[in-house]
This record gives structure tokens, C-alpha cells and sequence, in this order.
């Protein structure tokens, strides 16, 4: 008797994570934090601040956009109305994790949806224009959660708070910390972080949009690596 195969049902979210660089011309370092042992998604690894992308970021209006690039990137195999709502979460995420800021000094024309507020609290409008984005993976079959993960890296230098200040984060993300790059290998990484940090290591002191963005694609059926070149953006 021939067996049906298993079919992975879990649903693919779409995600957004932030590499923060520091020193990249010197002694550059990234910002990292520890997960719970009780996460159900890589629990005690090491990992950069990011998150899935809530229905709200959609609508968020940003002080600056993206750069048309990165847009345009955003969008090449995906649909054309993500790009917005990915770094409105890359933002999100980063706030609400580290407590850091990425943004412009200005009030909010309407009331900021409810997972927004403590970020329009602090006084400022979230600014995607710095937003690099690097790096594309899907989480493999057979996880208890899959994500569709954007990489975006940001200089820490366009962040608008104390880069060592951690005081506002949340409680998701534990030993909160600027991690050497020629150190951070000595650190419980998931697989995937270890590979996009060799891609960052290999251009941190280059400011300049990689030639084509990484996409590691795994589908139910076979697992891809491609190149994302930019689509047109939608008029």
C-alpha cells in the first residue's frame, strides 16, 4: 500500500527582522538578544530583533519610505502590497524588543493603532528611508512555526535613541547586547542567522545595496536559492 506523503499545513507568516550595525568601519558589532528557553519558535538562541507582520503595520503612515530599491525588491516574488507593511514592522519589532528608536521627531496625524501607541508615545513618526534591505528566508517544513522573514540592516547610526539604552524593551528578548562580529559565532545561533551574518560580514563597510538580494525559498515541494533583482512598483 502506497503512503500518502505528509503535507506541512503550518502557515507561512510574513516577518520582518532588523540587523542594527555598529562601528562598521572599525569594530563593527550587531544588536542581539536571547530567546526564552519557553519560546515556541528557536528557544534560547541568540537573535536579532524582529517579529511577524501585524495587519495594522499596513496601514501605518511612515515619516519617510522606502528607498525605491528596496521597495522594488520587497515585491519581486511576493505580492505588491507588502513592502509597506514590512517595514512599518521591521520598526515595530525593533521598538518593541530593544526600546530603540527608528524615526523622526513628529505627531501622529491620526490615533496610531493599539500595537503602535507606546512607539507614537515617544514622540516620533517611524522613518523607513534607512531601511536596507538584505536578506530573504523561509522557514523550512516541519517547524512549529514558519515565517516568510525579511532581513533589513540599519546603520546605528540613523536610530533615533541611545543605542545603549534598553530600558523600554519588552520582556521578549533577554541578555540585550552589541555582539563583535568576529565574536558573535561563539553564540547559540539558529542556522539561518549564522548564514545572513556571514552576508553582513562581508559588506559591513559597504553602505551600498547589495548587487541582488539572497532568497532562500523552502517550499513543501524542494527548497530554492534565488536572486532578487527589483520588480516595477505598482502605480
Amino acid at each position: 500500500m502506497t503512503e500518502t506523503p505528509t503535507i506541512d499545513k503550518t502557515a507561512i507568516r510574513d516577518a520582518a527582522t532588523v540587523i542594527v550595525l555598529r562601528d562598521r568601519n572599525h569594530e563593527p558589532s550587531v544588536l542581539m538578544g536571547q530567546r526564552g528557553a519557553k519560546a515556541a519558535f528557536m528557544p534560547n538562541k541568540f537573535v536579532f530583533p524582529g517579529g511577524a507582520v501585524d495587519p495594522e503595520d499596513a496601514h501605518v503612515s511612515l515619516a519617510e519610505p522606502l528607498s525605491t530599491l528596496c521597495a522594488s525588491r520587497l515585491i519581486d516574488n511576493a505580492p505588491h502590497d507588502r513592502a509597506t507593511a514590512l517595514a512599518a514592522a521591521a520598526i515595530r519589532e525593533l521598538w518593541e524588543e530593544t526600546g530603540q528608536i527608528l524615526g523622526h521627531p513628529g505627531d501622529w496625524a491620526k490615533t496610531p493603532p493599539e500595537n503602535w501607541r507606546d512607539f507614537a508615545a515617544q514622540g516620533h513618526l517611524p522613518n523607513a528611508a534607512p531601511l536596507q534591505f538584505v536578506f530573504r528566508a523561509i522557514t523550512p517544513p516541519g517547524r512549529p512555526r514558519r515565517f516568510d522573514a525579511r532581513f533589513f540592516l540599519l546603520d546605528a547610526d540613523d536610530l533615533a535613541s541611545d543605542p545603549d539604552d534598553f530600558s523600554a524593551a519588552s520582556d521578549e528578548l533577554a541578555h540585550l547586547q552589541w555582539i563583535a562580529l568576529d565574536k558573535v559565532r561563539g553564540f547559540d545561533l539558529p542556522f539561518i542567522t549564522e548564514v545572513v551574518l556571514a552576508e553582513v560580514a562581508a559588506r559591513a563597510a559597504d553602505r551600498h545595496p547589495p548587487a541582488s538580494v539572497p532568497f532562500f525559498r523552502n517550499d513543501d515541494e524542494e527548497s530554492l536559492f534565488l536572486r532578487l533583482y527589483g520588480q516595477p512598483l505598482p502605480d
